[in-house]
Order: C-alpha cells, then structure tokens, then sequence
C-alpha cells in the first residue's frame, strides 16, 4: 500500500534500521523539542477513566477552552483528528471546485482537492526572494484566474499556510486579512493554516474579528507536542463550522486527545518556556549549519530550518546516508516549487541539533576528500 509520505514515520525507519524508536532522531517532523506540556504528560498518566466511555463527540470541554483561550464563542470552534483530517474535509464541506495555493507548500492541500476530483493553481513564492509568500501576487490572481481559462472552474478558494510549511516564512497577519477581505468581496473562501503559528503569534489573524468567509486551522502537533494523539482544530462562523463538522466522522477525536489538548492548552508557563528555547537554539542551529561549507538555508520563524545542499550533493542521496545512522531529514527535493538539493530538518534539542551537525560535516568531509 502506497501512502502519501510527509516525515515523522519512525516506526518504518525503526523496522527498517532493527532498532528501537528511541534511538532514531527524527529531524523531518517538526515537533516541540521540549516535549508535551507536563500537565499533558500528567493527564495521560491517569486516563483511565477516559477509556471507559466513547469519546464526547462534541469535543466540548475543549472547545470551551479554546472559546476562552481566544476570547470567542465555542460555536465557532471544531475539533479534528488532526488538522490534516480537516483539510480533507473542507473541499466537499464548502463545494471548493477550484482552489489557488501559495507554494511552495504542503501536500495535502493539493491532495484534498484531488480527492473530490476538484483543479488546483499555484503561485509559487521565488528562490530569489528567500521564498518569501507572495501575497501581491495572489491578490492580483485572485481577479485573473476565473476568467484565465473558460474550460476551468472559477476559484472558489485561496489557501496559504502561516507561518508556510516546508520555507520557514511568514506573512504579515495585516497582509493575510487584506487577502481575506478580498477573497471574501469576490465569494471566495480564504483558508489560512496556521499550524506553525504558535512560535510567532504576531503573524496571526487570531486575535481579532476573522473577515468573512475566513476559515484558520489550528494544531496540538507542532508546538504542543501531541503528535501521536492526532488533535487540531478549525476556527470559522457558527454556520461554517456546522458546514465543516458535517462532514466529520463519529468520534472522530479520542478522549485522551481532548483531555490533553485542553490540559496543553492552559499550560502557559511550558508554552512561554518554549518559546524562549526555540529563539536560542533556532539561532545556534543556523549558526552551525551554516558554517558547513557549500549549505545554504532560508530564513525560518517556525521550528524547522529550509536549507540546500551543496551543487554536488542531492537531497535524494543525502537523506539515506543519514538515515543508516538513524538520523531522519525531511527530503524536499520532490516539493514543487523548489529544487533537487533542498531538505528541511526540524530544530530538536541542543545534543540532537549537535550529532546532526557532526554527521553533516562528517558526509561532506568525506564527499570533499
């Protein structure tokens, strides 16, 4: 069976390695290095009880939260397994035939559209520019792409990711809320994924009023540590929300999730924690990447680093010789929009970061002699 593949599969390179999931590092999914929140870890220590009962599938302790955490109605929340999930269910949810995306970007974008059969088109962020989101340019697509091609459909949609997966960049929330609001005067939606979000809010549309037809999704993934509960979370109108959920599986989100996406949630003082660690190891990750002859990387305010190899080493050749040494980096030579020397490596802890460091200059070194 052939699945779509994004980075964090340890279990396939554990199996594959013959060793334990604890000693494979895994550089190509971007979660928070410090881990789950303790009052998380706790919540997940004494679940019991939470196994006892079907899971509430209204998802409503932790929408409550979520109602409070952003100062909005609880109406306008809706929890997903994930927010990949979600993704999948908002083509059918809000009849996008046509969908306009910022790339280059995440797959599974494109991947939901195909699932209902739908047409995507892409403006895509230059290497030039350090992939730098070009919101200037979307706005002008956006009044020339319905009438660009009378045989396709005219777009219904617009999707950016914020900060973007997989360059690192963001774009400026009073930039997003024009796109928005010009979305929104020409009857389209404006989907803004903010999964990476967390680590700099002030690129967030959150805090105020969403223009209409604005649609953001939210993840316990990335920044709060849970990947391996599935949580995420879409913030829309009260009736786009019933829309969205209506097309949502029973149950779709275990009790265990809930309970401890709502536990992370409160936690501010892990939150704060590791925001202050990101900014320190970020930069001394950058520093030690780059000073590896011939790599290059993008500017990134996320948890992840975009970089290139040197000319005479490609991506695909890299990441196998890494992974005999149980060290996984995310392979972006097959991302459109970018090229055959590019990876993504995640910004782990300080040991982590340094044996990747070594294993680098280590191949390079080699290659070199």
């Amino acid at each position: 069976m052939t699945r779509a593949t994004h980075g964090g599969d340890v279990y396939a390179a554990a199996r594959e390695l013959g060793r334990n999931v604890r000693h494979v590092l895994d550089f190509s999914a971007s979660i928070n290095p410090l881990g789950p929140s303790p009052a998380a870890r706790r919540t997940i220590g004494q679940a019991n009880e939470l196994l006892l009962h079907y899971p509430d599938p209204a998802c409503w302790d932790l929408r409550q939260a979520l109602a409070t955490f952003w100062d909005r109605s609880p109406e306008e929340f809706l929890i997903g397994n994930g927010s990949t999930e979600l993704i999948h269910l908002l083509p059918a949810a809000l009849q996008i035939r046509h969908l306009l995306i910022l790339g280059p970007t995440f797959s599974e974008y494109a991947a939901a559209m195909a699932r209902v059969g739908g047409r995507i088109s892409t403006v895509m962020a230059a290497r030039a520019d350090g992939y730098r989101p070009p919101l200037e340019q979307v706005l002008l697509a956006l009044d020339k792409l319905p009438t660009k091609k009378p045989s396709m459909p005219p777009v219904d949609a617009v999707m950016l990711c914020n900060p973007n997966s997989p360059t690192g960049q963001a774009c400026d929330a009073a930039m997003v809320r024009k796109l928005a609001r010009r979305a929104a005067r020409l009857g389209q939606w404006c989907i803004v994924d903010e999964t990476f979000a967390e680590y700099c809010e002030q690129v967030s549309i959150m805090p105020e009023d969403l223009p209409p037809r604005t649609i953001v999704l939210r993840s316990f993934t990335k920044f709060y540590g849970l990947p391996g509960l599935r949580v995420g979370y879409v913030v829309a109108s009260p009736k786009v929300i019933q829309q969205i959920g209506a097309q949502q599986p029973p149950w779709s989100v275990n009790m265990l999730a809930q309970r401890a996406a709502q536990m992370a949630l409160h936690d501010r003082l892990h939150s704060q924690r590791s925001i202050r660690f990101m900014e320190r190891e970020r930069a001394r990750f950058v520093k030690g990447l780059t000073q590896i002859p011939g790599c290059s990387l993008f500017p990134s305010v996320a948890n992840f680093l975009l970089g290139e190899l040197p000319a005479r080493l490609k991506a695909a050749r890299l990441v196998p010789m890494l992974r005999r040494q149980g060290l996984l980096i995310r392979d972006c030579s097959q991302v459109p929009g970018l090229n055959d020397r590019s990876i993504r490596v995640a910004v782990r802890s300080r040991a982590d970061n340094d044996r990747l460091l070594g294993a680098l200059a280590d191949i390079l070194r080699d290659m070199r002699a």
